[in-house]
């Protein structure tokens, strides 16, 4: 199985999500992560909030979110590897509430 690609991979090249990932660029075209801290840039990717990790129901239906290639390629793989992100305030303090500085 290693090198192989997951069956769902092949739900990106369809013409339905397609036409939903043109939807929601259209409907958000700025990077949501770029926003939150001011920079105004545009998105390149419909990205599921939820990971969808094969759910046909999250993947069609999920939640989706614009994101630069830089941020979804980075930043958001980060959270979902550790659950949390590590951007760091103004104040020197992480930002993310589920970062593990911030449980108290």
């Amino acid at each position: 199985m290693f090198g192989r690609k997951p069956p769902h991979d092949e739900w990106y090249g369809t013409a339905r999500w397609k036409k939903r990932r043109r939807a929601q660029l259209l409907r958000e075209p700025l990077c949501a992560m770029c926003l939150a801290k001011a920079l105004v840039v545009p998105a390149e990717v419909a990205d599921h909030v939820i990971p969808h990790r094969g759910d046909p129901k999250l993947f069609w239906f999920g939640k989706l979110q614009s994101l630069c290639a830089n941020h979804h390629n980075s930043a958001k793989k980060e959270m979902e590897t550790r659950g949390y992100a590590s951007d760091i305030g103004i104040d020197g303090y992480p930002i993310d509430p589920m970062h593990p500085a911030n449980r108290v």
